[in-house]
C-alpha cells in the first residue's frame, strides 16, 4: 500500500473549472442546470479523487456542499404564495448566483484562452537573422499537449474502474508493497513509446491493485507534466489515448 502520497494537480484551477468541464462534456445548458445531474457527476470525481488519495483542496468540498444545499432546496414542496408576492417568489431561483459565477468564469476562462492562443502566435514571429534549426526537438504545434485534460483523464480512469469494478484486496494478509513513481514512469514510458499508434489508456493498468493504480497515474501525469507524453480523446465518451512525443516529433 503506498502512503503518504500528496499529489498537487497544477491543471486543476478550481471547483469551478470542474463544474464548466462537466457542463461541457454533458453539454448540459449553463442557464438550466439540471442540480441532481450535474450534483452526482461532481460527487463522482470527487470521489475518485479520493479513492486515487490525491490532495483535494477544501474549496472543491465547499462546491460539493453547495450542490447538495441547492439540490435539497429545489427538491423541498412548493409553497402557496400571496398573488401579490408570487411573481417576487417565483423568480427566486436557488440555482442563480452558482449559474452567475459559472457565466462570469466561462467569460474570463475564455478570455484568459484566447490570450494564450495570441500569446503562442507571438513566440512563432522572430526579428533575429536566419539560423539553422535541428527540427528534430521541434513538436508541431497540434500535439503540443493533447487535447485530454486532467478532468478526461479522471474521468476516463473512474469509467474504467467502474467497468472492471476493481475494488480493494480482501486478503486478510496485509503486505506492504512499495512501488516507486519514478520506476513507474520509466515503465510507462516504455510502453507507450512501443505503440506507434497510441496505447489506450485503460491499458496502462493491467493490475487491478489500489497502489498500482494510483502509482500508474500518478506516473502519466507526471509525463505529461515532463512533456514526454501526451493524451487524445478524439470525442467525448470515447476511449483516451496516450503517444509519445517523441513520436510526434518531426524527422
Amino acid at each position: 500500500m503506498i502512503q503518504g502520497y500528496e499529489v498537487k494537480l497544477e491543471k486543476f484551477e478550481g471547483p469551478l473549472d470542474l463544474l464548466l468541464h462537466l457542463i461541457n462534456h454533458y453539454e448540459i445548458d449553463i442557464y438550466d442546470i439540471p442540480v441532481a445531474q450535474i450534483t452526482q457527476q461532481y460527487m463522482d470525481y470527487i470521489h475518485t479523487m479520493q479513492h486515487l488519495e490525491l490532495n483535494i483542496a477544501s474549496e472543491y468540498l465547499v462546491m460539493a456542499s453547495t450542490l447538495l444545499a441547492i439540490k435539497s432546496q429545489m427538491l423541498l414542496p412548493k409553497q402557496e404564495f400571496e398573488e401579490e408576492e408570487m411573481d417576487e417568489a417565483y423568480m427566486e431561483d436557488p440555482r442563480e448566483e452558482l449559474m452567475q459565477r459559472l457565466i462570469e468564469y466561462r467569460k474570463y476562462k475564455e478570455a484568459a484562452e484566447a490570450l494564450k492562443e495570441k500569446e503562442a502566435k507571438e513566440q512563432q514571429v522572430y526579428t533575429r537573422s536566419p539560423v539553422v534549426f535541428d527540427f528534430k526537438d521541434v513538436l508541431p504545434e497540434n500535439v503540443n499537449a493533447g487535447n485530454a485534460s486532467v478532468f478526461d483523464m479522471i474521468g476516463a480512469l473512474k469509467k474504467m474502474m467502474q467497468r472492471n469494478q476493481w475494488k480493494e484486496p480482501q486478503d486478510t494478509v496485509i503486505e506492504r508493497t512499495e512501488i516507486p513513481i519514478e520506476k513507474r514512469m520509466d515503465e510507462v514510458l516504455q510502453q507507450v513509446k512501443s505503440s506507434k499508434n497510441g496505447i489506450a489508456f485503460y491499458a496502462l493498468f493491467p493490475v487491478p491493485t489500489k497502489s498500482y493504480i494510483v502509482s500508474t497515474f500518478v506516473a502519466v501525469l507526471e509525463l505529461m507534466k515532463k512533456r514526454e507524453v501526451y493524451a487524445i480523446q478524439e470525442n467525448h465518451f470515447e476511449e483516451l489515448y496516450v503517444y509519445s512525443m517523441e513520436e510526434s516529433s518531426w524527422n
